[in-house]
């Protein structure tokens, strides 16, 4: 109404998920909201406790909301060390943050047209600024507010415009939409319009009303916004609906080397592990293949999360974790190992990857023995660690909330564990030279190569392939790893134990430790990993060979694990490409099926490319400390 003063004081609260445009870092936020405002003698009836209800109706249906965002997406996770739900006082959004975000507000020049798939982030951020301001009562023009407010709706109108084009046409809908029609009406109505003050609600609905009364509808094109609960409920689904459509796109190049698994970290909040993990999981229907339930493994991965995040560390976490499980499924993906392994044995290396440092203490297991912890004293000295993680993660699958073995046959539970053992005690690195000239004596021999060998390797190799990486991504790990070395040198330090290598922050040279560490320790293992995986093909081959025949189809083609698919045309596609191969289907059942045997090799060019790059780094380094040296110098 004209002349209307509005004031936003404490008393009922909005949880509102989402970020400032300023500050896309914060999580989350109270907005609170009521009036002071004297009410006319008309709205008597509308007592406090009414209000107080309404606006407890609205936070509860809101925090449902987040609840929901996806089977494993939840704000509850035990390994999240944010602080969620903390109060307007306590939020680290500063009154200047908001200022600038509403002075944002009036650009609305550069904004993408309504129907493009950005113009859904923006609105949502667009939403939540202005609720952020009319808690803390920064005024926002009038002009500003109306033309903000009409571009959101009009976002909002060209999808439910495609929306109901597409459903006229029979078109099957896309998951975003999908989920946009399932939600819109049926979450939005749960808010009635005495959720908030009425003030408030009024002056919101007198300013959308106004935006919406240039626009030409039809009669049935009725305003959505009625309050500003809706609003805010608007402005979550839109947020989520990005999110998870964001998160789909960036899943989607989990088969590709240079996979970047910190961008997928920053995206989920650091729960990165448990996306990675389930998105694999369901790529091959582990779960419904062999029967774990869907919440025992989304606890088991959370569970995980917390296991890594136990220490803080800065390299041995959860996205090192999900690191080696993504490597270790591309080495697989990539060379087409596929067709070698059994629904069970994939899913012993993909939780052998999940598992494989879990509850790192951020030392090394000589560290362990020197300082005569508990868990050197446990396992007597031997691979300490590795031990450990292997131990604690069968231990932790003992409790039935966490147990994805429970349906397992003995014999299924038995090859299970030797897999995993295997596999996880091979990342010990005081083994690495052992293990390399075992599988070279392998190589060499007509005799096939033992699977559990092959894939402890495989796994051994994804456990130290950062620097095959490109050089950003191995930078990164890098730096993460020389600072999880040096405050291992702080505590020998304060032990009073010799420093280990590298653990030393002032005299430690990093350029010439990586190269030592590609020429000596990496490209080595990536070149016998790489013979191994070409044997294992062509012994795959001699076998389609010599079973082929007109009543037999090739076993390879039936037996290895494929993706789930929603027809026959789909998965038999799907197949081809998890391998990394082309084919093309045989004239006749006694045709062969082609079948590379060449590996391809993407680490070979990074590692070269950034050997090359620290030789120049350690140049830099040595000028730099003959300088040092020569400033100290009297």
């Amino acid at each position: 109404m004209p002349g209307r003063k509005i004031r936003v004081t404490s008393c009922s609260s909005l949880h509102i998920i989402g970020t400032s445009l300023s500050n896309p870092a914060a999580k989350s936020m109270k907005v609170s909201a009521t009036t002071n405002t004297k009410r006319h003698h008309h709205h008597h009836h509308h007592s406090s406790k009414t209000n107080k209800t309404a606006a407890a109706r609205a936070a509860a249906m809101v925090n449902h909301d987040t609840e929901n965002l996806s089977p494993i997406f939840s704000s509850k996770s035990k390994s999240s060390d944010s602080t969620d739900n903390v109060g307007v006082g306590d939020s680290k959004i500063s009154h200047e943050a908001i200022e600038q975000d509403v002075t944002n507000l009036t650009n609305l020049n550069n904004l993408p047209s309504t129907n493009a798939f950005e113009a859904l982030q923006i609105s949502s951020d667009r939403l939540r600024t202005i609720i952020a301001a009319l808690h803390c009562n920064i005024l926002i023009r009038k002009a500003d507010l109306v033309r903000n407010l009409d571009y959101v709706a009009n976002v909002l109108d060209a999808v439910h415009e495609d929306e109901t084009r597409i459903k006229q046409q029979h078109i099957p809908v896309a998951p975003i939409r999908r989920r946009l029609m399932e939600e819109d009406d049926g979450a939005l109505s749960e808010i009635e319009p005495d959720s908030v003050p009425n003030e408030v609600r009024d002056w919101l609905t007198m300013t959308f009303t106004r935006s919406m009364s240039t626009l030409k509808r039809r009669p049935s094109d009725k305003p959505k916004f009625k309050s500003v609960a809706q609003a805010i409920r608007a402005g979550i689904m839109v947020d989520r609906i990005v999110k998870k459509w964001t998160l789909r796109i960036k899943l989607k190049t989990i088969n590709e080397w240079t996979f970047d698994v910190f961008s997928v970290n920053e995206f989920t909040n650091g729960q990165c592990l448990r996306y990675v993990g389930f998105e694999l999981m369901q790529r091959y229907n582990l779960p419904n293949k062999l029967h774990i339930s869907i919440t025992t493994l989304q606890n088991f991965l959370e569970q995980m999360e917390s296991g890594y995040s136990r220490y803080r560390n800065p390299y041995h976490n959860l996205v090192h974790a999900a690191d080696v499980l993504q490597t270790t499924y591309q080495i697989i993906y990539n060379s087409g190992l596929m067709n070698w392994l059994t629904d069970l044995e994939l899913f012993a290396i993909f939780v052998a990857a999940i598992v494989h440092d879990f509850e790192h203490t951020g030392t090394s297991n000589n560290f362990h023995i020197q300082s005569r912890s508990d868990v050197a004293l446990i396992y007597n000295d031997r691979a300490v660690l590795e031990n450990h993680h292997v131990s604690a993660a069968f231990r932790l699958m003992r409790q039935d909330e966490y147990n994805i073995l429970s349906e397992f046959t003995s014999d299924e539970y038995k090859n299970f564990r030797h897999l995993v053992i295997e596999m996880v005690l091979a990342t010990d690195m005081s083994c690495h030279f052992a293990q390399l000239k075992t599988m070279r004596s392998l190589i060499s021999m007509q005799e096939n190569i033992e699977k559990a060998k092959a894939l402890a390797l495989i796994l051994h190799c994804a456990d130290i392939s950062h620097p095959g990486k490109p050089w950003d991504i191995h930078h990164t790990w890098t730096q993460s790893l020389m600072e999880e070395f040096f405050k291992q040198g702080e505590k020998e330090k304060e032990l009073g134990l010799p420093c280990s290598p590298l653990c030393d922050r002032d005299n430690t040279l990093v350029a010439e430790s990586q190269i030592g560490f590609i020429q000596y320790i990496v490209e080595p293992s990536f070149i016998v990993v790489g013979d191994m995986l070409e044997k294992v093909l062509k012994s795959l081959v001699a076998a389609d060979s010599e079973l082929l025949s007109p009543s037999i189809p090739n076993r390879s083609m039936t037996s290895s694990p494929s993706p789930s698919a929603v027809s026959s045309t789909e998965l038999n596609h799907q197949h081809d490409e998890q391998n990394g191969l082309e084919r093309q289907l045989p004239s006749s059942m006694t045709t062969p099926i082609p079948r590379s045997t060449i590996v391809r090799r993407p680490w070979a060019e990074y590692l070269k490319l950034n050997r090359e790059r620290w030789v120049q780094e350690a140049e830099e380094e040595r000028r730099r400390k003959q300088l040092n040296v020569i400033e100290e110098e009297p």
